[in-house]
């Protein structure tokens, strides 16, 4: 493959690949093995939703989490060594939560992929064409205001990472995120038709 023709995505997951091999997040000792594309399909099914398929390429090419920023991205369909509950476990979880504490609402479609600690996540929209990559955090205990948007696409996201400029990075640290504006619309129960 020349250079000239490998698109963006694909130098982008050639430049993750790259640095998922050489740096090991918290927690992993190892890169875990890619999964198989039936492991993706039982993802899929259990969610109800497709993943982007930049997400699912991070997933069938480069390695079953353990690479990311800060504790890297959660395995996909099983527990992590380190004990990390896996995305699509996490996000069965959100929602069932969601559904007993309507206070906490957790909104459809969007897949937990990275935890930060203290309850925050990183969370990829997956009804959204582009994918951004929303934070979670719900520490200030109101949940109008406890998510952000990290970054506008998940390719974004992954280039702060291979760059170095994300908001994680202690440099940045001060960095302000706008504030995830569909979040309301996101989680109001349909009003029933009259």
């Amino acid at each position: 493959m020349h250079h000239e023709c490998m698109t963006e995505s694909e130098q982008l997951l050639a430049r993750v690949a790259d640095k998922a091999r050489n740096t090991r997040p918290w927690g992993w000792t190892s890169l875990p093995e890619p999964v198989e594309a039936d492991t993706l399909a039982r993802a899929e099914a259990a969610l109800g939703f497709h993943l982007p398929a930049l997400l699912a390429d991070l997933y069938l090419r480069i390695g079953d989490g353990g690479f990311g920023p800060e504790y890297g991205l959660l395995p996909l369909l099983d527990s992590a060594p380190a004990g990390e509950p896996a995305a699509v476990v996490q996000y069965l979880t959100n929602r069932k939560s969601g559904r007993k504490d309507p206070d906490w609402p957790w909104p459809e479609g969007v897949l937990p992929i990275s935890h930060w600690g203290c309850a925050m996540y990183a969370c990829v929209d997956c009804r959204s064409r582009k994918a951004p990559v929303l934070l979670f955090e719900p520490n200030a205990g109101d949940r109008d205001h406890s998510w952000f948007v990290d970054a506008p696409t998940l390719t974004d996201w992954l280039r702060a990472w291979v760059d170095g400029t994300g908001w994680y990075e202690e440099m940045n640290e001060e960095l302000e995120m706008p504030p995830w504006a569909e979040f309301p619309i996101r989680t109001t129960p349909p009003t029933p038709a009259t």
